[in-house]
């Protein structure tokens, strides 16, 4: 990773390498996810299956579009106790956060003759996207819990779930045993933009649904980016990120192997130490060329530490603070020695992981807060998955005839100030 002296020119053209690396889709890929959407739209099931055995597995058919019950059961006998033993822990975490986000109904009655409150309902039905790669090898069993728990909790009452099969025509046992520990009502095996397209304007077989959250691919981003406002979304996410700030308490071999930890998702993926010490930098720097060499996903992580990582050398902590507001990492990790002291410097970050022993997998699988996070400078203005992603609130008004003629001018002179004049008409025929 190459060191750069902040703040000069060489390390504000590198960040501005790094802050663009997003650019405009490509117009074909754009034009391609649109046909995508408009296939499914018109030919439901049978586009998806289309798509599915052209890209996934060739054997599958509209009757095996949903796992059943077999498959559950068999996916229960192929996993070890180990890993339900683990898969319950972070379960059980998870939903001990996401309950204290819980939002209630409320009513109050702020001033003689009038009611007003909110009313929190649900979502009827939400759909999860949840990633797979061919060979099924890479099931992302941390999504299934971190988008279906908050849902669940929110009080949607039918919970789907789509991801592609392997090309057998099955699913990832572990991915179905996860579905099933957080009441996941179905599981389809479709992926990328068709499985949005489905879960937006519904098949034969995938209900409509109200809301879709969960990462994918640029053909996901897109889809979910094109049918936003027909349902909602959780959010446009692009690579993930990593930014780190350290301080000479900072070891050297922990930070590597955490700004490693994210450049292996994605070549376009982004890993960023900002420290105070020359010796730490330099000290990092050397440890993530030696971790390196032995990466089971080596290729990614150089070329993404190659395009879009960065040592930068700040005068101050202060300045180190200053640059990651800026940046509005999805991850910011303090290797300070005493990072709470820290807490009211953030101002942009998606989730923050304070001290030596929180690297990002910690967030990532077990220690409750959601990891479905804000990336390329958004976490500016929006936050993590929540269970507030998945319920509406709905204003409640109620005024007395007294309540009401006690404000009605002010509602009329206002409305005539806005040229609104059926507006003041419907309040100026109740004082008759």
């Amino acid at each position: 990773m190459k060191i750069y002296a902040y703040p000069s020119l060489t390390a504000e053209k590198r960040l501005s390498v790094i802050e663009n690396r997003v650019q405009s889709f490509k117009d074909k890929d754009q034009r391609a996810v649109a046909r995508i959407l408009e296939e499914v739209r018109k030919h439901g099931d049978t586009a998806l299956i289309n798509y599915a055995n052209r890209f996934d597995s060739p054997c599958l058919d509209i009757g095996a579009l949903q796992a059943g019950i077999q498959e559950y059961e068999d996916a229960v006998s192929q996993v070890s106790p180990e890993f339900m033993n683990s898969l319950d822990r972070a379960a059980s975490q998870i939903e001990s956060f996401h309950r204290k986000q819980s939002s209630k109904s409320w009513i109050d009655t702020p001033r003689p003759g009038t009611l007003l409150g909110q009313i929190v309902n649900p979502v009827s039905t939400a759909g999860i996207y949840v990633p797979g790669g061919k060979s099924g090898m890479t099931p992302l069993v941390s999504t299934v819990l971190m988008c279906a728990i908050p849902a669940r909790i929110a009080g949607v009452s039918n919970l789907v779930m789509t991801t592609p099969s392997t090309p057998d025509g099955t699913v990832n046992p572990h991915l179905l045993v996860a579905a099933g520990r957080v009441g996941i009502d179905a599981v389809y095996k479709v992926g990328s933009a068709w499985a949005i397209a489905a879960m937006a304007y519904g098949t034969g077989t995938i209900p409509k649904c109200d809301v879709i959250v969960g990462p994918g691919n640029i053909y996901v981003t897109l889809a979910k980016k094109m049918v936003a406002g027909t349902v909602g979304i959780d959010m446009i996410a692009g690579p993930s990120e990593i930014l780190i700030i350290a301080d000479e308490s900072a070891n050297p071999e922990f930070t590597a192997a955490d700004l490693l930890s994210q450049a292996e998702h994605d070549p376009m993926a982004s890993a960023i130490l900002v420290t105070t010490s020359r010796k730490v930098a330099k000290q990092v720097a050397d440890a993530v060329t030696r971790q390196m060499k032995d990466l089971t996903r080596q290729d990614i992580a150089e070329e993404s530490l190659k395009n879009y990582g960065a040592v930068f050398v700040v005068n101050d902590i202060a300045s180190a603070f200053d640059l990651a507001n800026a940046m509005a990492p999805e991850h910011l990790e303090l290797h300070l020695n005493s990072p709470l002291e820290y807490i009211e410097r953030i101002r942009n970050a998606g989730a923050v992981f304070m001290g030596h022993y929180t690297p990002e997998p910690v967030g990532d699988y077990i220690a409750g807060p959601n990891h479905v996070l804000p990336t390329s400078g958004t976490a500016r203005f929006s936050s993590a998955l929540s269970v507030d992603h998945f319920i509406k609130k709905t204003s409640l008004i109620h005024y007395s005839e007294a309540a009401f003629r006690q404000e009605a001018p002010d509602i009329i002179r206002l409305a005539e100030i806005e040229g609104l004049g059926a507006h003041a008409r419907s309040v100026r025929v109740r004082l008759t």
